[in-house]
């Protein structure tokens, strides 16, 4: 053990605790400068083992710190297995609530499916959902994916800045390799069961219901208190002992201290201690050099080609740099840039001084190549790439979109961010009869999703009816319509139907007019039997018009003006619902 008074004392620096924010303090003031840092972890394992011979860090397991006093000029910190002496102790260490005292804020039950904290049972090739938006459940997350789960993070809430710094590093690393999905905004509303495996229902349009072999929760883990140390009245007046997670200060209001707050403090009693003042100094918004960082650090994958149908309207591929991207017709994947990236319009950001360098995502439907390069109709899926429809989202007073005006100024072989995971239930799983008839309407790009529909339709031999109905403002805006003129005129089973609004001379319909004005008998001789056929709706949300349910008694209320769905459901049709199996599928745009 080690002992010492004053300058002699045996370490500059005592961090109790491994978890992410003791590591980050260790690590950063031993790059700072500071040459005798040692960490007291209470359990046998830091958060992160890899940083241990990375950084050579000085760790003591299964010390648990019984006494912070002070002895000369020096801390005296008395642990489970000896005595220390150091001249400051940052306290990181949390407890960890566990199964037993701790419950999700949702509904959800506990099982050996659903925990807190912990994992049991072999992890490779699962599908992980980790529920959490602080350091712990980055820890967990990284944790899940470096055993070979498939891991999806729900972070609704959780801001990055305020992660410990390696909490933010690694958080990154995990998204640059596409080892974990991170829902930024998502958070689920309750847990169900499906066939014996976890469901989590997340209520929101953004997210569908996804199934997974486990959910963790990353619990709420509270900070030790004073108390919980043995801090001395002496050594709290020393003002050379910090503790993570509460006030900085006694005054009322003050922030809570965290990784990145006590290095400056530690600074004023270390004068040769360099501490990065990046943030402070300004986030060194046009330096070619900080972008082009920002840009290694957080982009993964690289556009392969860029097609603008118009100014405004664009097909493009994009690459990923680790991974395939198989995916069933209809699924999605998203895309991001970052907010560091110019945009084609004047429009400013929302909070650009604190979201500037971090990615700003979108989920996208995928499309696909309707014809190969020698002209005959696309056959196995691309593993290798992703083909994307996408239109430029102008701003408006209520509303300043990210994504798409930064988009607007790429072009083949600039960088860009895939997410790790494609995924989606709209899909043509429901579709089982070769001679049955499908149906697919959408509203703009939301055709994206059904051009690999069709394809696979076709290149399955399917002989019964399809018709893909598609509205927009005018033929322009079309950017697949003479692929599907061409595929009209090689398969007689498949019809086109393009429904400009805007567009000179063209009496103007909308998809709900081809149902009530019964256009699929009368130009196709197509029948919409309930019994045969299958309806795929993506896109407008109004020309959709899911209902709401009462939950109490059950009844539907149908939105105004009228959409698909009300029209169809009077016609014997039924709505694929979560549970319920119907013949009525959609996905909405926004």
């Amino acid at each position: 053990m080690a002992s010492g008074t004053g300058s002699d004392a045996a370490y500059d620096l005592v961090v109790v605790g491994g978890n992410t924010g003791g590591l980050s303090v260790a690590v950063a003031a031993q790059s700072g400068g500071l040459g005798r840092v040692r960490i007291l972890e209470p359990s046998s394992a830091v958060a992160y083992t890899d940083l241990i011979g990375e950084h050579q860090l000085d760790v003591g397991f299964g010390e648990t710190v019984e006494r912070i006093d002070v002895a000369g000029d020096a801390l005296e910190i008395t642990t489970s297995k000896g005595v220390y002496a150091a001249r400051a102790c940052v306290v990181a260490h949390r407890t960890n609530v566990g199964n037993s005292v701790w419950t999700p804020p949702i509904d959800a039950s506990l099982s050996e499916r659903v925990m807190v904290d912990r994992f049991t049972g072999q992890l490779v090739d699962q599908d992980i959902l980790v529920v959490g938006s602080t350091d712990h459940a980055v820890e967990l997350t990284a944790k899940a994916a470096l055993a070979g789960a498939r891991v999806v993070l729900a972070a609704g809430g959780m801001t990055p800045k305020r992660l410990s710094p390696i909490g933010q590093t690694v958080l990154r690393r995990l998204e640059r390799e596409r080892q974990a999905t991170i829902l930024f905004r998502s958070l689920p509303n309750r847990i169900t069961e499906d066939d014996g495996l976890p469901l989590a229902c997340f209520g929101d349009r953004r997210t569908p219901d996804l199934e997974f072999d486990r959910v963790i929760f990353a619990s709420g883990r509270t900070p030790v208190t004073p108390d919980d140390v043995g801090l001395t009245e002496a050594a709290a007046a020393s003002g050379r002992v910090w503790m993570l997670g509460l006030p900085a200060s006694d005054e009322e209001g003050a922030p809570l201290l965290t990784a990145a707050s006590v290095m400056p403090e530690l600074a004023r009693l270390f004068p040769t201690l360099k501490v990065d003042t990046a943030e402070e100094d300004g986030d060194g918004r046009g330096f070619d050099a900080v972008i082009e960082e920002l840009r290694k650090e957080h982009y993964n994958a690289t556009i392969t080609y860029f097609e603008p149908t118009h100014s405004d309207l664009w097909v493009l591929g994009v690459r990923p740099d680790h991974g395939d991207v198989h995916h069933l017709p209809g699924q999605y994947a998203s895309l991001g840039l970052g907010y560091w990236e110019k945009r084609i319009d004047d429009a400013e950001d929302p909070q650009l001084d604190d979201r500037w360098d971090k990615l700003v995502r979108r989920s996208y439907s995928i499309s696909h190549r309707i014809f190969d390069e020698h002209g005959y109709l696309a056959q196995e899926r691309d593993t290798t790439e992703l083909e994307f429809y996408i239109v430029l989202v102008p701003p408006t007073p209520d509303n300043i979109p990210g994504l798409t005006p930064r988009l607007a100024l790429k072009k083949p072989g600039d960088r860009i961010y895939l997410g790790p995971k494609v995924a989606g239930r709209y899909t043509l799983g429901p579709v089982t009869d070769p001679k049955g008839t499908v149906i697919f309407f959408a509203t703009g790009t939301g055709e994206a999703p059904h051009n690999a529909m069709v394809v696979e339709l076709l290149r399955k031999g399917h002989t019964g009816p399809i018709v893909s109905a598609v509205t927009v403002r005018n033929l322009a805006d079309l950017g697949y319509m003479d692929k599907n003129r061409e595929l009209e005129s090689r398969y007689p089973n498949f019809h086109y139907l393009p429904l400009p609004t805007r567009e000179p001379g063209i009496p103007k319909r909308y998809i709900q007019d081809l149902i009530t004005d019964d256009v699929f008998p009368k130009e196709f001789g197509v029948k919409l039997d309930p019994a045969t056929t299958h309806v795929f709706m993506c896109g407008n949300p109004a020309m959709i018009g899911l209902p709401t349910e009462d939950e109490e008694t059950g009844e539907l209320t149908y939105p105004k003006p009228t959409g698909v769905v009300e029209i169809l459901s009077e016609r014997g049709f039924t709505l694929d619902h979560r549970k319920t199996k119907g013949n009525l599928h959609y996905e909405e745009y926004w």
